[in-house]
């Protein structure tokens, strides 16, 4: 029997090797919850002990982390596009709907939907596609800087095992290093972007290395980093101000750690917010806090309503702004293929007149 090229790895399907993977997922955390039960029978009696101007005070810090992230990604994009670039609060715009879309949907669809919002206000504008995707990439590598500051703050000030401190240690010097190799790939980046004809994989690294084109500019990897940074400090001062809410009187180096776990947890999203399996990581890690396990697991309710409230609240405002639905946000294409019909749309206008000329 002879395979085409490439056969044996579209079989099983990603779809569903991630329902498989989430639903295996989601009965281990079903049966940690059913073992918890007799403890979790306190948790309303912790919602409604709730101080609410501490949570007024965590939305508003996150807010302003997700005003900084945006800023952060406006450098990138300012950096990596020829004029017209555009203007901050179209980058916020797009950026919003993202965070509503990653909210509710699986997969990180947000990352491709502040794409699609940017693209429509550039029409015909070749090369645009391709040149945000690696916005997003190389925004996201902007992030590896703040992280590995709040790994050497957990390792060097919190609570944790031995083993995880090693591994923390680990994950630390494979930051570094996967930052350096961005660093020397943008630098080696002097060519035109081409990614005609390439494969999926090899046009989406295209796209990053095409995005990664601020490491050239001290000033705009600065002010990327600046912007991130401020952003996960926003974060961490919000997950440290919803544990007052909750009546968790713990020091801020746990507020690291939860903040540390989510983004762990979240990761690979086998379901919207992974809720449930956030819940459990954080009511495990505040035992160690002295934090009872219902109170762990209603904060982490709590903390990830919090968070939700600013994207899908923000996200829905713009999302009627820029005239999209919900629907549209489902049925986001992948990278390669959107880049694709990006180009069609672009030329859509030229063919009456080329079929006209012919004719």
């Amino acid at each position: 029997m002879k395979f085409e090229p490439g056969q044996l790895l579209r079989l099983p399907s990603s779809r569903i090797v991630r329902v498989f993977l989430g639903l295996v997922v989601l009965a281990a955390v079903a049966g940690l919850f059913w073992w918890r039960r007799g403890s979790l029978t306190t948790i309303g009696s912790a919602f409604r002990a709730v101080e609410w101007e501490w949570v007024v005070l965590a939305i508003a810090l996150n807010l302003l982390s997700v005003i900084a992230r945006a800023l952060a990604w406006t450098t990138v994009i300012h950096s990596a596009m020829e004029p017209p670039r555009p203007r901050v609060p179209l980058v916020f715009s797009a950026f919003s709907v993202g965070l509503f879309a990653n909210a509710l949907l699986p997969g990180r669809v947000g990352e491709l939907a502040r794409v699609a919002v940017l693209q429509r206000k550039m029409p015909g504008r070749k090369g645009a596609w391709a040149t945000l995707v690696g916005t997003v990439f190389a925004h996201r590598v902007f992030d590896i800087v703040p992280v590995l500051l709040l790994i050497l703050y957990v390792v060097a000030t919190a609570s944790i095992p031995s083993s995880a401190r090693v591994t923390l240690i680990f994950v630390i010097c494979f930051g570094i290093g996967l930052f350096l190799v961005a660093f020397v790939s943008a630098r080696r980046q002097n060519q035109e972007m081409a990614i005609e004809g390439l494969g999926p994989v090899r046009r989406l690294l295209t796209m990053g290395r095409a995005g990664l084109v601020v490491l050239r500019s001290p000033a705009g990897a600065a002010g990327a980093i600046f912007f991130q940074i401020i952003g996960w400090t926003c974060q961490i001062l919000a997950v440290y101000t919803a544990m007052r809410a909750f009546g968790i009187h713990s020091p801020l180096p746990a507020a690291g750690v939860v903040l540390l776990l989510m983004n762990v947890v979240t990761i690979f999203p086998f379901w919207p917010g992974n809720i449930g399996l956030v819940q459990v990581a954080i009511a495990t890690a505040l035992v160690g806090y002295g934090v009872a396990y219902s109170t762990g697991v209603a904060y982490g309710f709590g903390l990830q309503a919090i968070e939700a409230s600013v994207g899908i609240g923000v996200g829905l405002l713009f999302l009627a702004r820029e005239g999209l639905s919900f629907a549209m946000l489902r049925v986001m294409p992948t990278a390669d293929k959107a880049e694709h019909e990006a180009e069609e749309s672009a030329e859509e206008p030229d063919r009456p007149a080329e079929r006209a000329a012919a004719g």
